[in-house]
């Protein structure tokens, strides 16, 4: 099932990094048109996803380096190592943010209207990320015996990242049937965020490889179901500013 390298001629590339290259790519030139379709100033969103993505790539390489530093004092150039499993996500994307956040606010960007103009990289984003699990065989699925199981690492398998990968896709898809019939401003990146918190924490049950915290809690659903709730509050309170 997975396919971590493709092969063309002496030229070996890395497809879980080629997806997220290829993501990067399509979710900037989305949120470049959205931009403009929003009336916004293209170029400044663009410069503000582009801060943002930079600054948490770097976030997250320096992140991980610190959890094992000895290895990078061994091997400083390390650091520039194309792995993407040598990233910490979750402080990268925490420093990104606080990036784009002070770009935004330095630039006076409008919050929601951004926001709404980022919506289709997230969820590009999203796609591109299934796609890189499903090629490397990360984020893998519980033990199963189904007809349509997979056999990875030893044993058949839920397929999960192609249950990552639909459920992507279809919120990608909701995406583009409602945009320009937004109710209010920010609605459609809160839909394209609490969409995809839901389907994490629908999908989390079928993953192999869950970090389990007290309680039997999968953190990865508590997480999901926390900015889940945070999306629909902001939605319930936003839609009230709007509604006479």
């Amino acid at each position: 099932m997975m396919f971590p390298i493709l092969q063309i001629g002496l030229l070996a590339i890395q497809v879980p990094g080629l997806a997220l290259l290829i993501g990067v790519w399509l979710g900037l030139s989305l949120t470049e048109k959205e931009s403009a379709r929003l009336q916004m100033d293209a170029e400044a969103v663009y410069r503000l996803a582009f801060v943002g993505l930079i600054s948490g790539l770097i976030g997250a390489r320096l992140a991980y380096a610190a959890r094992y530093l000895s290895s990078y004092v061994a091997d400083p150039l390390g650091l520039f190592s194309l792995n993407a499993a040598t990233l910490a996500p979750g402080e990268g994307m925490l420093i990104g943010l606080a990036a784009a956040v002070i770009y935004g606010a330095r630039h006076k960007l409008r919050l929601r209207t951004t926001l709404d103009a980022l919506a289709p990289a997230f969820a590009v984003m999203a796609v591109a990320v299934a796609l890189a699990h499903l090629s490397s065989g990360d984020a893998f699925g519980a033990a199963a015996r189904l007809p349509w199981s997979i056999y990875l690492w030893d044993e058949y398998r839920h397929p999960s990242q192609v249950y990552e990968l639909i459920a992507a896709l279809g919120v990608l898809g909701v995406w583009w049937r409602q945009r320009g019939r937004s109710p209010f401003g920010g609605f459609s990146s809160l839909l394209v965020v609490a969409l995809s918190a839901a389907a994490r924490v629908f999908l989390e049950a079928f993953r192999g490889d869950s970090l389990v915290i007290a309680g039997g809690w999968r953190a990865a659903q508590v997480g999901g179901i926390a900015v889940l709730a945070v999306c629909l509050g902001l939605m319930n309170r936003w839609n009230q500013e709007v509604t006479p």
